[in-house]
């Protein structure tokens, strides 16, 4: 008879930082209107307890000061906490006088591989489009047990 393992839903979360930088950059105008809507293409690079690269879609209204609001989704592919896998973040930021915050999520059930099961949410700063620091306060979904579960 086999017996199922059980692993309880850890309430223990862990910080994960990382230096993101932003290695390309291209923005469309959706329409010649005021305020002015722009589809976003990034790709970025993560170093520190992020290891990896991710490709990043955002919508952007800029306003005329130049201020800006944004919503993107990135899937970011690489290591985190020693899992090697894909994830999804799912953001909201705001731009002014050139500084970007911004708060994300990890869109549930879209880990992969060793990161299967994760969540978490945190948060970056910095200088639009020139880089930032980031945070991921995160965990795993009951049932995703702890360790290196590569891919």
């Amino acid at each position: 008879m086999h017996v199922a393992e059980h692993h309880p839903k850890s309430s223990t979360r862990t910080r994960a930082t990382a230096r993101i930088d932003v290695q390309e950059s291209s923005a469309k105008p959706s329409d010649a209107s005021s305020p002015v809507l722009l589809e976003i293409h990034l790709r970025e690079t993560f170093a520190g307890d992020l290891e990896g690269e991710s490709t990043v879609r955002a919508l952007q209204v800029r306003l005329d000061d130049q201020s800006a609001s944004l919503v993107s989704l990135q899937r970011f592919e690489g290591t985190l906490g020693g899992r090697q896998g894909t994830f999804v973040l799912q953001g909201r930021e705001t731009v002014v006088e050139g500084r970007i915050e911004a708060t994300w999520f990890v869109v549930p059930r879209s880990g992969t591989g060793g990161l299967s099961g994760l969540r978490g949410e945190g948060g970056f700063q910095g200088e639009f489009g020139k880089g930032s620091t980031g945070t991921l306060d995160y965990w795993f979904e009951e049932g995703q047990p702890p360790g290196d579960r590569r891919s």
